[in-house]
């Protein structure tokens, strides 16, 4: 009965092991952080372009229906409307509560 027998009849998987040199393996680990880096980009960007309907935004910002109007009367936030929809940018969001934040003294 060879290695791989056995660990099949204990129900077990068998593990690989590779031996690479220090600087290698700290290369593989360098490209994976950019790598992770480039995608957490990429998705931060995607959010940001998103379109928002206007009661998701609402909730978004936790304000009432009357409040939500006012913004928009006012022009506090941009968005866009179609017909009786009304859209607003994720990041014109993000920029009205960076707008607003109160800053630790």
């Amino acid at each position: 009965m060879n290695t791989e027998e056995v660990f099949k009849n204990q129900g077990t998987q068998q593990q690989a092991f590779v031996l690479l040199p220090k600087s290698e393996l700290d290369a593989i680990s360098s490209s994976l952080e950019e790598l992770k880096e480039l995608v957490k980009g990429k998705a931060q960007a995607e959010a940001q372009g998103r379109w928002v309907e206007s009661e998701e935004a609402r909730k978004m910002l936790g304000v009432s229906a009357k409040t939500w109007q006012t913004y928009r009367d006012t022009r506090a936030i941009p968005f866009s409307q179609f017909g009786r929809k009304i859209y607003v940018k994720q990041s014109d969001l993000d920029a009205f509560l960076e707008s607003h934040k109160i800053n630790k003294n």
